[in-house]
């Protein structure tokens, strides 16, 4: 004989197979089958469906556009052709920058800050010369007889630990320098894009979008501004120098 057992009471009279629950009572007996009353009360587990992480991009650009004087013993497409020389020229600050090849250096940048995120880039940065109008970059015209390119092929991001470095991240930075002569002027013209892709990290993730882009574009604005400052005057300076050396080396 079976005996009886007080239990808590079920919020509903149904029954499902794996015990026996019956408002109250549970049958202590040998089961015939398995029943239990199901707590609908209780909360179910929530599927939560991931979503594709958002790829936020942020770019500036910036253009230049100045007197050029030249010398007929040194033009300005003899300097460009010079490709370590003007690497100095516009990167005199970069000490740390070692050169890899004829065309590409590597540059330990200075610190990019974005919100309370420090970062050091470190790229790979390549300079090449084209003539012709062979593979000119978008924008200058086809009649320039020379062109230097400025592109970066490789980087990385050093000082953020994995919980701050974003799951993607993609940076792109586009140049170009050549001379442009109308009748007798000569001018120097330029221009440069740089863009960031990333995904946000979590931790930056409660920050509204329009204060990321405005910090991200104001970060970018002043890295254009400054390459700009630094062909206005450092390669500028340096080409004048170059235009004397070989003044004098025709004397």
């Amino acid at each position: 004989m079976g005996e009886f057992a007080v239990v808590p009471p079920c919020y509903k009279n149904s029954l499902t197979r794996t015990g026996a629950h019956f408002c109250g009572w549970e049958w202590k007996g040998k089961p015939v089958g398995k029943w239990q009353c199901r707590d609908e009360s209780r909360p179910q587990p929530l599927t939560i469906k991931s979503q594709t992480a958002k790829l936020s991009t942020y770019s500036s650009s910036i253009s230049t556009d100045c007197p050029l004087f030249e010398s007929p013993q040194a033009s300005f497409d003899q300097y460009l052709e010079d490709k370590p020389r003007v690497f100095k020229a516009i990167f005199p600050e970069k000490q740390g920058s070692q050169q890899l090849n004829e065309e590409e250096w590597k540059i330990y940048m200075l610190p990019i800050k974005f919100l309370f995120l420090t970062a050091w880039p470190v790229i790979d940065l390549s300079l090449r010369c084209k003539s012709e109008g062979i593979d000119y970059p978008p924008g200058v015209p086809r009649d320039i007889s020379k062109v230097l390119e400025l592109d970066i092929i490789r980087w990385e991001l050093q000082g953020l630990n994995d919980i701050l470095k974003p799951s993607q991240f993609d940076l792109g930075v586009k140049g170009a320098l050549y001379r442009d002569s109308q009748g007798t002027e000569s001018r120097l013209k330029g221009q440069l894009e740089i863009s960031i892709s990333f995904v946000i990290p979590r931790v930056l993730a409660l920050v509204p979008e329009d204060v990321r882009q405005d910090v991200a574009e104001l970060v970018l604005r002043r890295l254009v501004e400054n390459m700009k400052d630094k062909v206005n005057d450092s390669l500028l300076a340096d080409y004048n120098e170059f235009k004397e050396e070989k003044s004098n080396n025709l004397v």
